[in-house]
């Protein structure tokens, strides 16, 4: 049975479900139990750090069903997101209702669609980089798949990050930096590829020009099928995806930074780079996301594998609560500035 508890990351489709089904303030009804229910329950349930033994592990890493639950999201998604464009071509809602509407499409988005396709990415097959590269499409940010596995997790820590906050930079100045560099290196990497294969910019193996031209055709048979609205709508909810991310990625490096050693050379990137969170609720319906600091540690690890360790920096709060807590600057710098390690304390 305990195999079966990530099975708690549909609630948030679930929740969803109730959003595209409702009028009135009951479409709000993922941002609701995203940011309400699962933080007070999260205070309820507490945190849970205890880690599976090796041999626990091996058989864990071995069973077929936790990939399952995760290629599970992809009709999910995009079965959510049909519905949700087919409402909104067919009824007229109300402005308060399209906010709450976006919301919570957008929430489903960054938890199911970019947190899977995430986890999917750092997998060595190709049917599930594929899948990855699928769930990113109505996200709009596919080219984090290139940025994430070839430049954060090698620039984690670092001011050539652009997933890394700065200390005292707050999560709305993040989202410009981090968005618009995180692109940009993107298409650096990708030409670096391109260079190193012997390819030039027009080549098949330009991923990213890919990217581009298939996220422009998603958006075109949306409108083709739909309307200039409902397009609308898919762009809305793509940008509320990728800034719910990178939201995450604020809390997960806020104010850390790898020191440079006697070389020069940058610390290898260590378990007290990345903050970590053992809250078990926030844990599940994030496949693991939250124990943060081993996955960065070792990327190849499976989600339910994943460890927390005590040298792990440690968020006082779940995601939920934390995403919301750094959305009030003054308040967060207050309680988290004092966490930071006083030699990483950089501007």
């Amino acid at each position: 049975m305990k195999d079966l508890k990530y099975l708690a990351a549909y609630t948030i489709p679930l929740a969803t479900v109730i959003s595209i089904y409702s009028r009135g303030w009951l479409t709000f009804s993922t941002v609701l139990f995203a940011f309400l229910i699962i933080p007070i329950t999260e205070l309820v349930v507490g945190k849970d750090s205890k880690n599976l033994s090796s041999k626990e592990a091996e058989n864990a890493g071995a069973k077929k069903i936790f990939d399952f639950m995760l290629y599970l999201n992809v009709p999910i998604v995009y079965g959510l997101l049909y519905w949700a464009l087919t409402k909104i071509s067919s009824v007229e809602y109300s402005f308060f209702e399209l906010l709450g509407l976006s919301l919570s499409t957008g929430t489903l988005l960054a938890t199911n669609a970019i947190n899977v396709a995430h986890e999917l990415g750092h997998r060595k097959s190709v049917f599930e980089r594929t899948l990855s590269k699928v769930l990113y499409i109505p996200c709009l940010y596919m080219h984090f798949y290139i940025e994430h596995n070839f430049g954060h997790h090698l620039k984690v820590g670092t001011p050539e990050d652009g997933a890394t906050a700065k200390y005292n930079q707050s999560v709305y100045s993040f989202w410009i930096t981090s968005v618009t560099k995180q692109y940009f290196d993107a298409w650096k990497k990708q030409l670096e590829l391109l260079k190193s294969s012997g390819s030039g910019f027009f080549s098949i193996k330009n991923d990213m020009a890919w990217y581009v031209l298939i996220q422009f055709t998603y958006l075109a048979l949306v409108f083709f099928f739909f309307s200039s609205k409902v397009m609308s709508f898919a762009i809305t909810v793509g940008i509320i995806s990728f800034l719910f991310l990178e939201s995450i990625n604020y809390i997960e490096h806020y104010g850390l930074r790898r020191l440079k050693n006697s070389s020069g050379r940058y610390e290898r990137v260590q378990k007290f780079h990345s903050w970590n969170s053992d809250h078990s609720i926030g844990r599940i319906v994030l496949y693991e996301l939250t124990r943060h600091s081993d996955h960065h540690y070792k990327s190849s690890k499976k989600y339910q594998i994943l460890d927390s360790f005590q040298k792990s920096p440690q968020l006082p709060y779940g995601y939920p609560s934390s995403i919301l807590l750094s959305m009030i600057p003054p308040l967060w710098f207050k309680i988290m500035n004092p966490r930071v390690p006083k030699e990483m304390k950089i501007n």
